[in-house]
């Protein structure tokens, strides 16, 4: 995923003569904490990739000036943990410009950050809130979980002209499960439309980031098991979100799990449950489950970061029981 999302920032600023990159230590040589934007000084120059100040509001306000003259900017903000000072700018300008000027400011900034735990990255280096955000009207929130989708979805949201909080669950980076054959310089991938990653007829489970690939050991497991067929979706983006995709699914095997990684309080699995029992009641066999984190900050400690954090062993569970149901 590294290699993708690096790979469309080169080819995006090589197409946009307009598009700028910045953010906190993204410039060469570091490029970036992870080495996301390593080259990119070097090829475009300090003018359009450049380092910013520790100071998320500054990054984000800034942003929202130069989109609306006109450039496309694409921020970092390190961690996801830290973007809480720039929620005045992203929720109160960057998300409203558009509807307050009645369509007369675009406000087209894409802010890439990463998310997610299972590192021992404690409190400050593991959340993961993305529901936070899909509760923010005018903010396109998008999820990938393997390298050529974080390609052509970062390409769509560049390309894009809404606001766009990219997160990149920083577990996946490196991972051999996440990487896929590289799309070309031209693959844009569409929001909305959800991946089922494996078909199945008797339970459908939802999942994203890291935790999806969770699902597909605990599904493999189920079936050689008991013969299971287990549907798994990965929506890809959250807002906007493939409504249709998953109640289809639903309407088919009569049973759905969602598992994510952010507070199983207020999380984003909380609205696909809402939303299904809205529209496929009747087509429902059994109670709609949900395996998400404790509500609790993510410990330290390794052993405690494991009794907060969806394990395989309750992913694996929660679809026996289903299943069994």
């Amino acid at each position: 995923m590294v290699d993708a999302i690096n790979h469309a920032l080169h080819e995006e600023m090589e197409r946009n003569p307009k598009m700028v990159v910045y953010g906190q230590d993204i410039a060469d040589p570091k490029g970036g904490v992870f080495t996301v934007t390593r080259g990119l000084t070097n090829r475009f120059g300090k003018k359009r990739a450049f380092n910013a100040p520790l100071a998320e509001s500054s990054i984000v306000g800034t942003a929202i000036g130069m989109a609306v003259r006109g450039y496309k900017p694409v921020v970092e903000i390190q961690f996801v943990d830290y973007i809480w000072t720039a929620m005045m700018q992203i929720r109160n300008e960057l998300g409203t410009l558009y509807y307050r000027s009645n369509g007369a400011y675009k406000c087209p900034v894409v802010i890439r950050t990463t998310c997610g735990g299972y590192i021992h990255g404690g409190l400050c280096h593991s959340q993961s809130n993305e529901s936070f955000f899909t509760h923010m009207a005018g903010i396109r929130v998008f999820f990938p979980s393997n390298a050529a989708d974080a390609k052509g979805l970062l390409k769509a949201a560049i390309r894009g002209e809404d606001p766009v909080l990219f997160l990149e669950h920083k577990a996946l980076y490196r991972q051999g499960f996440a990487a896929r054959p590289e799309p070309d310089e031209d693959y844009v991938l569409p929001p909305g439309i959800a991946n089922v990653c494996q078909e199945g007829e008797d339970l459908t489970v939802v999942s994203w980031g890291l935790l999806l690939y969770r699902c597909l050991e605990a599904a493999k497991k189920l079936e050689e098991e008991l013969g299971a067929s287990i549907e798994v979706i990965d929506p890809r983006t959250l807002c906007p979100f493939d409504w249709e995709t998953v109640i289809g699914s639903v309407q088919k095997t009569g049973k759905l799990l969602v598992v994510h990684e952010d507070n199983l309080t207020g999380g984003f699995g909380g609205e696909i449950a809402a939303r299904v029992a809205e529209e496929a009641f009747e087509y429902l066999d059994g109670p709609i489950m949900r395996i998400a984190a404790k509500d609790t900050p993510i410990p330290y400690s390794s052993v405690l970061e494991a009794a907060v954090l969806p394990q395989p062993e309750d992913i694996y569970n929660a679809m026996k029981e289903l299943l069994l149901y």
